[in-house]
């Protein structure tokens, strides 16, 4: 029985399977370039709001504000922004905070949309491809006259189903990575909710 390599597979496929490797590539890229960005926003000093507290009931507000810039994480420039804030009313210091806040969020989420784009996208275009390698198949079929013959059919059959095979791969893959760096984004939103809860605690507490 012959055997066909995954190569030999994906140029059975035709220039559909360019396009979902271009995507997969894409995919990938995306994934671990957002993975290295959340990875690096996770970092966080369990005791860095303990030393801003310090810092604050001390009146040392250019030490905290030079704190929170070598700490550099999203969690410590939202409270840089509200310490910058530290004269103005609670209120407004909350509106800092959470604009803030929502800046380094957007930041954290650049071009996951893509990899959501990849998960619905890529099995459609697996499915065109299957759809016009039917459609080229029957057309062989249609102009074969009496000289028809069924490998001709189950060659074409799948053929064409190998571009579905194909984007359903890609799009699984991306829809996984897609869905697991949203729960990493999350749980960095949920912690720079906790930091901010706890400066205006701090500036309760003052």
């Amino acid at each position: 029985m012959n055997e066909l390599s995954i190569l030999e597979l994906c140029k059975q496929g035709g220039w559909i399977m360019i396009v979902l490797a271009i995507l997969s590539i894409l995919a990938i890229y995306i994934f671990v370039e957002r993975f290295i960005a959340i990875r690096a926003a996770e970092k966080d000093d369990p005791l860095f709001m303990d030393r801003i507290r310090d810092y604050l009931k001390g009146g040392d507000i250019k030490s905290a504000i030079n704190f929170c810039r070598v700490t550099n994480t999203p969690g410590a420039r939202i409270i840089e922004r509200g310490i910058s804030r530290i004269n103005q009313p609670a209120p407004e210091i909350q509106t800092a905070i959470e604009n803030t806040g929502n800046l380094e969020v957007a930041a954290l989420e650049k071009r996951i949309h893509i990899l959501a784009t990849i998960a619905g996208g890529a099995p459609m275009i697996g499915f065109l491809g299957t759809v016009i390698g039917m459609v080229q198949a029957f057309w062989q079929m249609s102009n074969a006259g009496g000289n028809l013959d069924i490998s001709m059919l189950s060659g074409g059959i799948y053929q064409a189903m190998i571009t579905t095979v194909g984007g359903l791969i890609v799009g699984i893959i991306a829809l996984f990575a897609h869905n697991y760096l949203v729960a990493k984004i999350d749980g960095v939103v949920n912690e720079l909710e906790r930091k901010s809860l706890a400066f205006m605690d701090i500036m309760n507490e003052e």
